[in-house]
């Protein structure tokens, strides 16, 4: 499971790196480029609810290994491109598999690892894998694609039939009471896959505020509309995809909001460091990857100090405090200067390193404990589903705030009052998070106060 989601951080990252060296090659326009990545992001985040869900009802071993195929064969497609429209097919597609396997694989160690301490120690290297994937996954796209960018598609496939071939003897599904499946409801996977599409495309035209301002209001209007619709088809549904009861959770939808303000953070200001040290600064890719694998500390971290956090403060005030080391990172940041050395930079690299530590791995703790085992497949297609947007919001976010204060402006002063105006988002998407965590922290504290002021009555 580890492999796995190792395998998508470093799949996205790679290709990330990988994009200026594609289009020359394939002589790209700047729309086609982007739409390489859009791709990716639409196929992952609008199927990853029907993914998580059809993990609970046809089998989670099943669907790992059935989607990792699709993953590795349409992963190898993209490398064979020599159009636009083949990578455009290729990413999608790899999003998708990823939508359903990523759940898959989540509810797969829920279910293996009973709740508590040795279930919290599982997730906790799963997260630090994952996030370690994506640094990582920076530096070897830059080693790989100074031999040849086709080969940031080929890695995977190579990953993938590794992976395969040990999960095939190696995975175990545990037998539980999963639901007989009395019928599908097509209805609500239909309307809520729509909506999170839309919704992911409208966050991505927010990247381009001179498309036309009336499009993306309507994309936004139509998604939330199918949202309005799934609402009202998951009501009156005998099987309802999406049992709108388990959304009544306080720390599950806490969880979702934080997931989704921690990779939009992360994402924007990753996005704008990278500016920063290729246009602004004149690095190279690898020297970019290098700069940024300081913040990969949480993979060392994560299956060593955080497990003792959690189990000596609890998951609320871990988070809490990740969040905040993630705030100074960036709030660190915003002095950024043309003339600044690395050293200037580590402090707020080790800083998103500790927050990544502390708080991804303690979410996806928070967001499948008590749920049912019947579910937990939907509980991780909930979780993974708000990091994705997460992550699309502020990048969207992060260019449309930096193409505006930009202008019409050039050279690198205003390249660098652009960026600094942009860090804005990653520093106020951290704020909400921190508030949200110490809002369900004192909440928690009231809760308990009045169990024990009931007991001693």
């Amino acid at each position: 499971m580890c492999g796995a989601i190792f395998l998508e951080g470093i799949d996205v990252a790679m290709l990330n790196v990988a994009l200026p060296s594609i289009r020359a090659d394939l002589g790209l326009s700047t729309s086609m480029l982007s739409g390489v990545v859009s791709a990716y992001v639409l196929g992952y985040g609008g199927f990853m609810l029907l993914g998580g869900r059809a993990a609970d009802l046809l089998g989670r071993r099943r669907m790992f290994l059935l989607w990792l195929v699709v993953f590795l064969l349409f992963s190898g497609l993209g490398g064979f491109a020599t159009e636009g429209w083949v990578l455009l097919l290729a990413r999608f597609v790899t999003g998708v598999a990823a939508a359903f396997m990523t759940p898959a694989g989540l509810s797969l160690i829920t279910t293996n690892f009973p709740e508590g301490r040795q279930r919290n120690r599982a997730l906790l290297i799963y997260a630090g894998t994952a996030a370690g994937g994506f640094a990582l996954g920076l530096v070897i796209g830059g080693l790989l694609t100074a031999i040849g960018w086709r080969w940031v598609f080929f890695a995977p496939v190579l990953l993938s039939l590794v992976i395969l071939l040990a999960a095939i003897p190696l995975l175990r599904e545990p037998a539980t009471d999963r639901p007989a499946v009395r019928g599908f409801d097509v209805a609500g996977a239909v309307s809520i896959t729509g909506a999170m599409m839309l919704l992911v495309y409208g966050v991505v035209r927010l990247e381009h505020p001179s498309d036309g301002l009336p499009l993306t209001v309507a994309v936004f209007a139509t998604g939330l509309a199918l949202v309005a619709a799934f609402v009202a088809i998951e009501r009156r549904s005998a099987v309802p995809l999406v049992r709108l009861g388990i959304l009544r959770s306080g720390p599950l939808v806490r969880a979702n909001l934080m997931a989704a303000l921690l990779t939009a953070s992360f994402f924007g200001f990753q996005f704008l460091v990278t500016l920063y040290l290729q246009e602004l600064r004149g690095w190279s890719t690898i020297q970019t990857g290098l700069a940024l694998l300081a913040a990969a500390a949480d993979v060392v971290l994560a299956p060593t100090l955080t497990p003792w956090l959690v189990n000596r403060f609890g998951n609320a005030k871990v988070v809490l405090g990740g969040l905040l080391s993630g705030l100074l990172a960036y709030a660190l940041f915003l002095g950024v200067g043309l003339d600044w050395a690395y050293a200037a930079m580590l402090p707020s690299m080790l800083l998103i390193g500790l927050m990544f530590a502390f708080v991804y791995g303690p979410l996806t703790i928070v967001a499948t404990d008590g749920i049912a085992e019947h579910e937990q497949g939907l509980a991780g297609g909930l979780i993974n589903s708000s990091f994705q947007f997460g992550a699309a919001l502020g990048l969207s976010l992060v260019t449309a705030v930096n193409v505006a204060a930009l202008g019409t402006a050039t050279g690198a002063e205003a390249g660098l009052a652009a960026m600094r105006t942009a860090l804005v988002v990653p520093v106020t998407a951290t704020l909400l998070a921190a508030i949200i965590a110490a809002a369900g922290l004192l909440s928690r504290v009231r809760d308990e106060n009045r169990v024990l002021s009931g007991s001693a009555t």
